[in-house]
């Protein structure tokens, strides 16, 4: 554990000398290098295991819990029916879409619902949330998460190049961001490169994709119990259809909505947030073998890289329809 929030402080340190390296991209680099360098290694795999085991696990779920406190049900209802509806459609073509590319690019296991969870809905928390209703092992989360944080990060540089190509309006660009990018503190930082108008429909066409997270993993929760019940009785305790989890971060939603909370109460758990999910990043890290990792490594980048190029097509669809 200390390890571990030795980590998060050297991630902020980054951050704060490379503003442009995220605190989350640089907790999941010095996890990889805490498993894969001589005598890191022999700890990550050894004495620190049962720690970083916990942090990958609690904090991951923990950090989605707080999530919910950033989701208010009044500011999403304001979009309107019609952009509530393209943003579902959107987050339905985006998972299929990504699953179908995963699955072509022959990627093992549960990976490509984790990826494609991750890419259309809201990343590491998705993520984690699937894998827990597909009771998916916590190192098999390890390569969709690194992936859906490689290519949020390099959206934060490659959309407002873009959106300058294209001389979007501030509007536009920022329901792009909103509803093509994966973690929220990755479309902040995205979208507040066009100013605040950006910024601001960014976080809302965001935070509407993120509400989608609860059904989502139900689904996904009910089709995992379904697959157990045509296995016979045999086949073990039935996976939960909605993680405790989440229902955590159903309840937060409901206390930001209400608004009984103050702002300092809202950054202090934003912060918190960060800071449960880029130990439980360092902890995921640490458990990837590089060479383990290249195993199926090439097949997975070539696949993120073609689903996010669809996502953000996709996105960018959405966001000239909500400025029509």
């Amino acid at each position: 554990m200390l390890a571990a929030a030795a980590a998060v402080a050297l991630s902020y340190l980054l951050h704060r000398l490379l503003p442009a390296v995220p605190v989350l991209t640089a907790a999941v680099v010095l996890g990889l290098l805490a498993a894969n360098l001589p005598g890191a290694a022999a700890r990550a795999a050894g004495s620190w295991k049962p720690g970083l085991a916990l942090a990958a696990r609690k904090f991951l779920r923990l950090g989605i819990v707080l999530l919910g406190l950033k989701v208010s049900l009044v500011d999403i209802a304001d979009l309107g029916w019609s952009a509530l509806v393209l943003i579902v459609v959107l987050v339905l073509a985006a998972f299929a879409g990504t699953y179908g590319i995963c699955r072509l690019f022959r990627l093992p296991g549960d990976e490509p619902v984790l990826i494609a969870a991750g890419f259309s809905i809201c990343g590491v928390s998705a993520i984690g949330a699937m894998a827990a209703v597909r009771r998916t092992r916590t190192e098999d989360t390890v390569v969709p998460i690194a992936l859906v944080t490689l290519c949020g990060t390099l959206a934060i540089a490659a959309l407002p190049a873009a959106g300058g190509l294209l001389n979007l309006p501030p509007g536009v660009f920022g329901s792009w961001a909103g509803a093509s990018v994966h973690d929220v503190g990755q479309v902040v930082a995205t979208a507040q490169t066009a100013g605040t108008a950006a910024l601001a429909a960014a976080v809302v066409v965001k935070l509407a994709r993120v509400v989608l997270l609860a059904p989502m993993t139900a689904a996904a929760g009910l089709l995992a119990r379904r697959a157990d019940e045509a296995q016979g009785p045999g086949a073990g305790k039935r996976p939960p259809l909605v993680p405790l989890f989440v229902l955590g971060f159903l309840a937060l939603i409901l206390v930001r909505t209400w608004g009984v909370l103050p702002e300092a109460v809202l950054d202090a758990a934003a912060v918190l947030q960060e800071l449960l999910f880029a130990a439980a990043l360092f902890a995921l890290g640490a458990g990837v073998r590089v060479r383990a990792l290249f195993a199926s490594g090439v097949r997975a980048v070539a696949a993120a890289v073609a689903s996010w190029v669809l996502i953000s097509g996709l996105g960018l669809a959405v966001a000239v329809l909500l400025a029509g």
